[in-house]
């Protein structure tokens, strides 16, 4: 098999620890679904669910039906799949004869939904998605009447697997106010279940930044998304943690990503020289560059330009010039010994240093689950201890 031009490592050891965090963090009694999305963000599908599996999970959100089939592809026959997005029309009877769970957010898909269920003769199991303040998606309150209504008629058809809205903004601490009162808004509809005696299996509105701290929020169960990749959802969010458990810091959240490429050629430049495109980078000395053979076109962000660095035997090397669509060089001067084909650490660690995704995202502005979701599909991800 040829080799691609960059790899991806995940550290299973670290999603347990992330896993195992969470779940003390979270309480037992809450059910814990991964956000998957966006390739896992970044990390990978396929590679990931199966890790993920042997941490104890058995529940994913996803953004879209392909998303959800690219998880049934690789997951145990009874892992749940939870559709929180777009779901087309053609889709549904895929989703609903495979038991994929979906959100239902305004009265003409439940309709759909519920006339193609009664033709199939197979229960849909759907989350109703309530609008709760983000304006988004969401059931409006003027139709959560009709919809509870229309779930008591098809009973027999549809599965309500959950009661659920969307935190628009938990990870600022500024937004309490937007978030309290969504929080309130979400009980109500939740009252009103009651009173109609239409009642969810689970209730679920916290993302990684209210399960972590907004613990009225957990209910039944919580969605977790960058959190479970090592990453705290925000400075706010991390500082409430230290003052709840009062800590001075906190490692129970580790990253498990890893993303290396290997030199491609080690090159001589004579003081004076330009190096790449263009004059963005003129060697000042004699200087040694190794070339690295990915670049924009394989996520790597073109703003590093003469500003990043990689690592390689362990010491950090500058990029040197303008990153190319699959090329870009780095400084080595520095560094006795480099070869073509030693190991170089795009993010990730390797002896006494380490360069975190977070290198990135201040120089680029991207956040980080911008930064990696971003990253192709087609880079191989493999699962190491």
């Amino acid at each position: 098999m040829v080799r691609h031009s960059s790899r991806i490592e995940l550290s299973q050891s670290s999603l347990k620890g992330n896993i195992n965090f969470l779940r003390k963090k979270i309480g037992s009694d809450t059910r814990v679904s991964l956000v998957v999305k966006a390739n896992a963000y970044g990390h990978g599908i396929s590679a990931y669910v199966p890790m993920a599996e042997k941490c104890g999970i058995d529940h994913f959100s996803v953004a879209s039906s392909h998303e959800a089939e690219m998880v049934l592809k690789v997951c145990k026959p009874e892992t749940r799949i939870m559709i929180m997005g777009i779901l087309y029309e053609e889709d549904l009877e895929w989703a609903i004869n495979h038991g994929i769970e979906f959100y239902v957010y305004n009265l003409q898909r439940l309709e759909s939904v519920c006339k193609l269920a009664r033709n199939l003769d197979h229960k849909a199991r759907i989350h109703l998605e309530v609008e709760t303040g983000a304006n988004r998606t969401g059931v409006a309150k003027k139709e959560f009447s009709k919809c509870l209504t229309m779930l008591k008629k098809c009973r027999d058809f549809i599965e309500l697997e959950g009661l659920c809205t969307h935190f628009a903004g938990a990870e600022t601490f500024a937004n309490d106010f937007k978030i309290q009162k969504q929080f309130h808004r979400f009980k109500e509809y939740y009252a009103s279940c009651k009173k109609r005696g239409v009642m969810p299996k689970m209730r679920h509105l916290a993302s990684s930044a209210a399960a972590l701290s907004f613990a009225k929020s957990r209910f039944e169960m919580v969605r977790i998304g960058v959190a479970q990749y090592g990453f705290w959802p925000s400075p706010d969010v991390y500082y409430h943690h230290l003052n709840e458990t009062n800590k001075r810091s906190e490692k129970g959240l580790r990253r498990i990503f890893s993303w290396k490429t290997d030199v491609m050629d080690v090159r001589f430049v004579d003081e004076g020289e330009f190096i790449g495109y263009g004059t963005a980078y003129q060697a000042l000395r004699n200087m040694k560059v190794a070339v690295l053979p990915l670049g924009y076109s394989n996520g790597y962000p073109r703003g590093l330009s003469n500003r990043g660095q990689v690592l390689i035997r362990g010491k950090k090397a500058p990029i040197t010039g303008l990153i190319n669509m699959n090329l870009f060089m780095v400084d080595i001067t520095h560094i006795p010994g480099v070869e073509v084909g030693d190991e170089v650490v795009l993010i990730g660690r390797q002896g006494n240093n380490q360069i975190g995704v977070a290198s990135f995202t201040q120089t680029t502005q991207l956040r980080n689950q911008e930064m990696m979701s971003r990253l192709p599909a087609a880079i191989p991800r493999v699962a190491v201890r």
